[in-house]
């Protein structure tokens, strides 16, 4: 069998055996990622990635995967849907006292659950390729974990378009999904799709935006990003910020959540992308007197281990400064100041005096 015919095979294949595995769609692109490249160049220059000095590092890979891996000809990009089934983000985001964790950290760890996933698609794929003698296949499996412009792959390969809040969207499944690749050096058919964005004139995620982090339509500002701030940033909290954090502990949705086309996604049956620990219940207390054995076993397999136990302990001193008064609030706070790190110590303090603040407000209403 002449090799054209055995690619268009494994294309057919591929067609099978990637929703069989859990994947909602996929496409094929080719390296080629046009003006990515400078649009990614620009906004480094302008500092919008903070202190995310990874985004700087490996030259032109990011944006060139055959430099990544060589002799790389074609990406498979994928899409798992992860939300899990619908619950009042609203309703969390209202009650104060009530912790706000990201929808996709919910859950085990997404890379891990893609990784694996895919390397027994590369599996597959060698196996079908050595049945059928043609050697030398060669892959590399990603979801979030290397220099590559997973978003701008998607977008060619026909998944999407990357919308004014810089996050893929799809007219059928919104946005509430992971994507990841497998490079490989096989001259497979790339997806023929048309150019899309349909965003049009809405402005939504713009103006829902807690920090304004989104600065203009398709630039966002990650130092201003409630995301950034609480998983990626290591250090301080800027205080202008803070309020405008609520009871946002790990990420946020907000421009995710108010999106038009996200009415189509669809709500994931994988059931490692389930609720953990009741985090979609739990209260601000309750998670900030996690001790940090209770922290670790917790969020083992969690994508939350990325912000660390002293990440984890400042972004819930800052949720608990913007809580209601309360006097279980102010002695959970008093109760860990002792032990902690500096950094940490500083975020208790702004929490003790927004606390503070909010019970002479409540003592001067009551005397009127």
């Amino acid at each position: 069998m002449e090799h054209d015919s055995v690619y268009t095979l494994l294309t057919d294949q591929l067609k099978l055996w990637i929703p069989e595995l859990g994947f909602q769609a996929h496409g094929i692109t080719d390296t080629d990622l046009g003006e990515h490249e400078d649009y990614l160049r620009n906004w480094l220059a302008k500092g919008y990635h903070g202190e995310m000095s990874y985004m700087q590092h490996h030259g032109s890979k990011r944006s060139r995967p055959a430099e990544l891996l060589p002799g790389t000809l074609t990406v498979i990009s994928v899409r798992m849907d992860y939300l899990p089934a619908p619950d009042a983000i609203a309703e969390t985001l209202k009650d104060k006292n009530r912790a706000y964790v990201s929808r996709y950290a919910l859950g085990r760890d997404y890379h891990k659950v893609i990784r694996s996933r895919l390397r027994k698609l590369e599996l597959k794929i060698a196996e079908f390729l050595e049945q059928h003698d043609l050697a030398g296949f060669s892959a590399r499996v990603f979801t979030d974990s290397a220099p590559l412009l997973e978003k701008a792959i998607a977008q060619q390969a026909g998944l999407g378009w990357i919308g004014k809040n810089t996050l893929l969207l799809n007219k059928k499944a919104g946005s509430w999904f992971f994507l990841g690749e497998i490079l490989t050096n096989l001259p497979l058919a790339v997806t023929h799709a048309e150019p899309i964005e349909a965003c049009g004139a809405c402005q939504a995620c713009i103006k829902v935006c807690p920090t304004d982090a989104i600065i203009a339509p398709y630039q966002l500002d990650a130092r201003k990003c409630i995301s950034y701030l609480t998983i990626e940033n290591r250090g301080e909290i800027p205080i202008e910020l803070r309020s405008k954090i609520g009871n946002r502990i790990f990420g946020c949705d907000d421009c995710q959540a108010v999106c038009p086309w996200n009415r189509y996604a669809q709500t994931t049956t994988e059931k490692d992308f389930s609720p953990r620990h009741k985090l979609d219940q739990a209260t601000l207390v309750e998670l900030f007197n996690w001790s940090e054995s209770e922290f670790l076993q917790n969020t083992e397999g969690s994508a939350i281990r990325r912000t660390g136990y002293q990440g984890w302990l400042r972004n819930l001193s800052i949720a608990l400064g913007n809580a209601e008064y309360s006097e279980d609030v102010v002695t959970a706070l008093m109760d860990r100041l002792p032990d902690v790190t500096p950094l940490v110590a500083d975020h208790i303090d702004w929490a003790i005096a927004q606390q503070t603040d909010k019970l002479n407000n409540l003592s001067n209403l009551n005397r009127k």
